[in-house]
């Protein structure tokens, strides 16, 4: 995933993204809902926390959780650093440049999140991935994903390529980048049926994987670790 992300593709990774907050701050009023019930001085692991955007929506709503952000891209972390210092949280955050299967494999976290990075996940490596935040969590512990999800090969896919394109359009898409839309979903990023990703979650250990979120190809799940 690090090579997704220059410095200067990272310092403006929020503002290109800043016209789909209406779907970000569902995603996230959502997710506070499902994790309502962690206790009170809860753990956090935020795999490819980016530049802190789901740090900053859940640490003033539960101000005594403590959050551990990973992610490969040291040009992200950078940049989450700068605004977890402007926000007065980096005392409740410890920021890794690494990979998920790179953090301690002790069952530490009472929540593990991940956040529109599955996608960037080749399909091989998608149940290491998912393992890796399993492997991480305490018993009961709460697993919390969304990624870009839906059946390329579907009869449905068609008209909702177009509806996706309107919303990378509202990103400053161009009509090159628009055109090769579908080649960037199949051959770049690693898009899943949600089926088949549901499969591999059930296949790394999380019972009952429930989709709680979906906006047009972004879904999103909840599941246990038993």
């Amino acid at each position: 995933m690090a090579d997704f992300f220059t410095k200067d593709a990272s310092r403006g990774y929020d503002e290109k993204n800043r016209r789909l907050a209406p779907i970000a701050d569902g995603m996230h009023f959502l997710t506070r809902l499902v994790l309502k019930t962690l206790p009170e001085k809860s753990r956090i692991l935020c795999v490819g926390v980016g530049t802190g955007a789901d740090i900053l929506a859940l640490s003033e709503e539960y101000p005594q959780w403590s959050f551990v952000g990973v992610d490969p891209s040291a040009a992200m972390l950078d940049v989450c650093r700068e605004r977890m210092v402007r926000y007065g949280l980096m005392d409740r955050c410890e920021l890794v440049h690494a990979y998920v299967q790179d953090v301690p494999d002790a069952e530490s976290f009472d929540a593990a999140l991940s956040f529109l990075v599955g996608h960037f996940v080749k399909r091989g490596e998608r149940l290491d991935f998912y393992q890796g935040m399993h492997r991480r969590l305490k018993r009961g512990g709460t697993f919390v994903n969304t990624e870009i999800s839906f059946d390329l090969d579907s009869e449905e896919f068609p008209a909702m390529l177009e509806h996706w394109k309107r919303l990378q359009s509202l990103m400053g898409a161009t009509p090159d980048s628009l055109h090769s839309l579908p080649r960037l979903l199949r051959d770049t990023l690693t898009v899943l049926a949600p089926s088949e990703a549901e499969d591999i979650m059930r296949a790394s250990g999380f019972a009952l994987p429930t989709r709680f979120f979906q906006a047009f190809m972004i879904a999103g799940w909840y599941a246990r670790k038993g």
